[in-house]
């Protein structure tokens, strides 16, 4: 929220906003073929994507008296690690990791590399900067160990929306030769293009399109098929002033040893019980969990729907990302590991709660 709070100032600023804004790490709206397959999405009206209960409203007050109150008003909680305080973040060598096991390796907020059946899936990938200006949504000190150069080749590189916090222009662009597959939701495969990836390795694709992405079977016949299923999220999109021209989505993958389904940014919404509905054997859950506040509810959940959410998704257990790493909104940086030990409380399924960059094997 506070990114687009700078945005609107320097946009103010005249002709020196037009030109920080035209850098080519804002990225480009979609246009041409693209554009025209937004135009018929059933999630897009009156020229913006919107969400399944509601259009994409964000703010529950008026976006300026949100904006005063979150830049002048101190609510006295801790919101980062005191001053000087380092974030112990472990050391892995993700090149060494095994790859006939399923493990899981979060870099905190919502960046984390998994491997299921020796396939590498490196989501949200936020390596160098979550905004367009040093001084906004500033890593924690020790926090941003992993770089580009420390990750094996990714089969499928997976965008949730494109967000600064979670599309990181330097990391991906970066990470291109070292990548096979996007796996991003429409419209947001424009920046991808725009920043040199060719068109042929982006699977770009609305809610509840099913995409198989590797067709295998073994010696005995058995399916060996890796396959993604867009599903939706409720909450909204934007690098620039401009917002909801591309779509933001959660995601199922079902793989050859285990299903797994990643929420991306979302608050509470229908779409929890439909997706639980529709895949009842989901191994693993990832949910978001932080940078939540009452004046934008609709699109961050709140901790006193998790456990609601898990229960409504039932899966076999769960993990949640989205903290530990920046200070986007005024709680307490440590409050989501608490919400998430709740949450397993209430749902009474056990909850995953790794150290940045610890190898959590999903065996």
């Amino acid at each position: 929220m506070v990114t687009a709070i700078i945005l609107s100032i320097i946009f103010l600023m005249g002709d020196a906003g037009v030109i920080f804004l035209s850098q080519k790490c804002f990225g480009r709206l979609p246009q041409g073929e693209r554009l025209a397959r937004i135009h018929k999405s059933p999630n897009y009206n009156n020229g913006e994507f919107v969400n399944l209960d509601s259009a994409a409203v964000v703010f529950k007050k008026g976006k300026l008296k949100v904006w005063k109150e979150f830049l002048f008003d101190n609510s006295g909680v801790q919101i980062a690690p005191a001053k000087g305080d380092s974030m112990t973040v472990i050391r892995t060598d993700l090149k060494a990791l095994p790859e006939d096991k399923d493990w899981l390796v979060w870099f905190g907020h919502s960046s984390y590399l998994m491997n299921l059946s020796g396939k590498k899936i490196l989501v949200d990938p936020v390596l160098y900067a979550g905004s367009p200006v040093s001084f906004v949504n500033k890593m924690f000190k020790g926090t941003d160990v992993y770089k580009p150069k420390d990750f094996p080749f990714i089969d499928y590189l997976v965008i949730s929306h494109d967000h600064w916090d979670h599309l990181d222009y330097q990391a991906v662009t970066e990470l291109e030769p070292n990548v096979g597959k996007v796996i991003l939701p429409l419209g947001v495969g424009e920046h991808f293009e725009y920043w040199g990836y060719p068109k042929e390795k982006l699977v770009e694709e609305d809610w509840w399109t099913h995409v198989v992405l590797d067709q295998a079977k073994d010696a005995a016949g058995n399916d060996k098929s890796f396959e993604v299923t867009f599903t939706p999220a409720r909450h909204f999109s934007g690098r620039d002033l401009h917002q909801n021209k591309t779509l933001w989505a959660s995601y199922y993958f079902k793989t050859p040893k285990r299903n797994i389904w990643i929420s991306g940014d979302s608050g509470y919404g229908t779409h929890f019980a439909k997706v639980g509905e529709t895949f009842k054997d989901i191994d693993l859950a990832i949910l978001e969990n932080g940078q939540y506040n009452t004046d934008w509810a609709y699109v961050h959940t709140l901790p006193k729907y998790l456990g609601q959410e898990m229960k409504e998704l039932n899966a076999s257990r769960y993990m949640t990302v989205h903290h530990s790493r920046f200070a986007l909104s005024k709680h307490d940086y440590r409050e989501p590991l608490e919400n998430a030990k709740k949450a397993g409380e209430e749902s009474q399924k056990p909850v995953l709660m790794p150290q940045m960059g610890e190898v959590v094997y999903l065996e």
